[in-house]
């Protein structure tokens, strides 16, 4: 069964930094494009950044550009996610996700509409 698995979040302070990784279960998930969502209580998911499967290409929200910094090593099959300048506001669970990088993936993306998701990991940053 394909996994992909979440680690590195916890409990921050304002302006700390946290950096989450996400390690898939199978070789074939290095040729999928990758992206991190979150979700905050009562609220949607929603995207936050994505990576094409060469790392030619990234995306990141309106909200942590210039913040977040998306990577992969498709060596380790694993994707990161380095969070700087961390705000109370980007409390919430975030999850990993792969979809195939046919046409419009960037746009599903944004609708955080992938195909495969890992379970999540909580971020929390006090204030």
């Amino acid at each position: 069964q394909v996994q992909l698995v979440e680690s590195g979040g916890g409990l921050v302070q304002t302006g700390g930094s946290l950096r989450l990784s996400c390690a898939a279960s199978e070789r074939t998930f290095s040729t999928y494009a990758k992206g991190w969502f979150r979700q905050a209580p009562g609220r949607e998911r929603e995207f936050v950044a994505a990576i094409s499967w060469r790392s030619v290409s990234t995306y990141y929200a309106d909200s942590v550009k210039g913040r977040f910094t998306i990577s992969r090593d498709n060596a380790k099959n694993t994707v990161y996610l380095q969070m700087n300048s961390l705000k109370p506001e980007d409390t919430a669970v975030y999850s990993c996700a792969a979809t195939l990088p046919t046409t419009g993936w960037v746009d599903r993306a944004r609708q955080a509409d992938f195909d495969f998701w890992g379970q999540g990991t909580q971020v929390t940053v006090s204030s």
